[in-house]
């Protein structure tokens, strides 16, 4: 059976078949659920290949939506299966249905909110005692629930053999065996989904936890039952003597609400007594030891197969690290050489054959004069920045994390680098954003979403803005190795990389709340599918050039007019206290360096430029004008300072813009700071 997809935006109220866009969940949720005839999430712990299986049922292109003061996005979409619309969500993947974490909240309250008609749940085959855990919980909250048995292809290759029927009595629910990747069993997946979604009196929930706990669990829930509080007593019972802070407050709010929470606590006491340990503790403890008795009555032992000899290879210091460094070497000097040659290659095609036609039609219909060549900024040098770093940067890096990603091989990462990233109040996950900011800072940014907590997002996002990006190494190798020799520009990259180490560690202390943690499994080692890696790639991409695309534009139309009109020079006064008195540099530098919020590279063709325009053509050799002390600062604080029109343009869209703004802020004053040190240090020893 084929499934059709229908792309859903948010316009106006109404769902329509349109491209990717974002907004606000609860409105998203009711329209989908008003225009479908059976709306269903899907649930699973990540890596599981629930992001496959979505695709597989809908097709890429997709509506995000985030819950107000949340980034973790959900994904939304329709399909039609034997003329029944079908509304997906795709919830985050999450280990849990906690409040720990943005991923963990967002999908439950997408549950809860949602009240969808069924949820699927995506099983790992080969980790199937780990994966229960959430859905048991699913069970808990007595939601209609189907399971997707998937990677049964990849158990086999481990010899791991499950009975799926026997699964499906101990859990009560239908288990349908799948393979994400060729589709195997999504048909049957959805028309058990719709069964029971149409039969839900039948349903009936038979698993529980020890004696003691649900003899407990059932005096709370007869405190509840007489009270409507929109979830089923049972779960929120549970929740209860979980400690979950959200409910312990929706209860609160009714009448007698702080009576029964006091008879909960009482109850909660009780059951530290008698098993020595915390009731959240304890609840968690049956849960998986039942997910575990589970697992072991319907599967066979692994047998040892190559990717468990890959994990240890790769997360083990002696072998990881130098196997770490290679791979990151890779990363980096495809993104630098590779993104270098095509930008070039790309700027070259658009000087010959783009940019001519674009600037004659421009000057034919708005003459040559400021308006036209206003124009010619944003529409000419504007979009080509754009695409320039784009296509480059973006896609290539994008290109190369769907690799990494649908290998595996990112679990070993964060597993490796884990220690180090807690300095910083990261988790090794972040590892990989911030060695690709060495590349482009854009999907360096966009790549923070892996990271659980927006504190972890915002100090990752900081850090990835101070690592020089190849826009900024070309400041760095043209102006000062190139003028000065590269002593100077190696001492450079030392003093970055120290910044970032201090500033990360000063975050750290500074912002509160500490950092969530790792919590890693083992993923087996895949072969990952070209398809799958092209998919992800473009439709990332488009992400991209949609945040990034309007910001460049007008950013590009903004300073053209400032140039074309003049009053960029007149800047030049206002900042003569701060360019010239405090970093020792000429004003016209200055002005490139405000010009480089549109493409740090810039900053050195525009220094050159603007330099012989007040000085003559033989500035054309920055040293007839600069010192090689004042060239080394000057790109000492061009290299720190917020980077470019782009980069701030994901940072508004990933973090919120008064998150961006502080940002900016900072790295603007850090670089004041150190520029004007560097300055003072250098004159006082005459390094340079």
């Amino acid at each position: 059976m084929c499934f059709r997809l229908a792309i859903c935006s948010w316009k106006g109220g109404r769902l329509e078949d349109k491209d990717k866009m974002t907004f606000s969940c609860h409105g998203a949720l009711k329209d989908i659920k008003g225009n479908t005839d059976f709306t269903f999430v899907l649930a699973g712990n990540p890596n599981v290949g629930k992001s496959s299986i979505f695709n597989r049922l809908t097709g890429m292109g997709v509506v995000t939506a985030n819950y107000p003061g949340k980034t973790v996005e959900l994904n939304m979409a329709t399909t039609t299966f034997k003329d029944l619309r079908i509304g997906i969500i795709d919830l985050p993947g999450s280990y849990a249905l906690g409040a720990v974490s943005e991923d963990q909240w967002v999908a439950r309250r997408a549950v809860l909110d949602s009240n969808p008609d069924a949820a699927i749940m995506i099983l790992d085959a080969t980790n199937l005692a780990r994966n229960l855990y959430m859905t048991l919980q699913f069970i808990d909250l007595r939601i209609p629930l189907v399971v997707a048995l998937n990677l049964i292809d990849e158990a086999e290759k481990r010899n791991i053999i499950i009975d799926a029927p026997e699964l499906s009595r101990l859990l009560g629910v239908p288990v349908v065996p799948t393979i994400a990747t060729t589709g195997q069993g999504l048909d049957e997946l959805i028309q058990k989904a719709i069964d029971v979604a149409g039969n839900k009196s039948e349903i009936r929930y038979n698993l529980k936890y020890g004696i003691d706990i649900e003899t407990d669990i059932k005096k709370v829930e007869e405190m509840l039952s007489p009270y409507d509080f929109g979830i089923n007593p049972r779960a929120l019972a549970i929740l209860l003597l979980e400690e979950d802070t959200e409910f312990i407050e929706l209860v609160n709010k009714k009448t007698n609400g702080s009576s029964i929470l006091a008879e909960v606590k009482k109850i909660s006491r009780d059951i530290e007594k008698k098993h020595g340990e915390k009731t959240p503790m304890r609840i968690a403890r049956e849960r998986h030891g039942l997910a575990g008795s589970i697992a072991s009555q319907v599967q066979s032992d692994a047998a040892p197969v190559t990717s468990d000899k890959l994990w240890d290879y790769t997360t083990s210091p002696l072998t990881g690290i130098p196997l770490l460094i290679g791979v990151l070497g890779v990363i980096f000097a495809f993104l630098f050489y590779g993104g270098n040659i095509l930008s070039t290659a790309f700027s070259d095609l658009w000087a010959s054959y783009i940019s001519p036609l674009i600037d004659g039609a421009i000057f034919y219909f708005f003459g040559t004069g400021h308006i036209g060549k206003t124009l010619v900024w944003g529409f000419d040098a504007g979009i080509l920045a754009a695409l320039a770093v784009g296509i480059p940067y973006v896609l290539t890096f994008y290109f190369m994390l769907a690799f990494l990603e649908d290998s595996g091989y990112l679990n070993s990462v964060a597993f490796l680098t884990d220690r180090l990233m807690h300095k910083f109040g990261l988790h090794g996950r972040a590892i990989i954003p911030l060695v690709a900011g060495a590349g482009c800072n854009v999907p360096a940014i966009i790549g923070t979403r892996v990271l659980t907590t927006m504190r972890e997002r915002t100090i990752a996002s900081t850090l990835i803005t101070l690592i020089p990006c190849s826009a900024r190494t070309a400041v760095i190798l043209g102006a000062v190795s190139l003028f000065v020799g590269w002593k100077p520009a190696v001492a450079i990259y030392i003093i970055v990389l120290a910044l970032v180490f201090l500033v990360g560690i000063g975050l750290n202390h500074v912002m509160p709340g500490t950092s969530t943690g790792l919590v890693m499994e083992m993923f087996p080692f895949r072969a990952p599918l070209m398809s799958n890696i092209i998919k992800k790639t473009w439709y990332r991409f488009k992400d991209f050039v949609f945040v990034a695309f309007p910001i460049v534009l007008i950013g590009s139309l903004v300073l053209g007019a400032l140039y074309e009109t003049g009053y960029l020079w007149k800047l030049s006064s206002p900042l003569s206290p701060v360019v010239e008195g405090w970093l020792g540099l000429p004003a016209v530098a200055g002005l490139t360096l405000i010009f480089a919020v549109l493409r740090k590279e810039l900053a050195l063709q525009l220094l050159v430029t603007l330099a012989i325009v007040a000085y003559g053509g033989g500035a054309e050799n920055l040293l007839l004008f600069m010192t090689p002390a004042q060239l080394f600062v000057y790109a000492l604080v061009n290299t720190i300072y917020i980077p470019c029109v782009a980069t701030i343009a994901v940072l508004g869209r990933e973090l919120g813009w008064k998150r961006a703004g502080g940002i900016m802020a900072f790295t603007i004053t850090l670089a004041i700071i150190v520029g004007g040190i560097a300055y003072r240090v250098i004159g006082y020893f005459g390094l340079l």
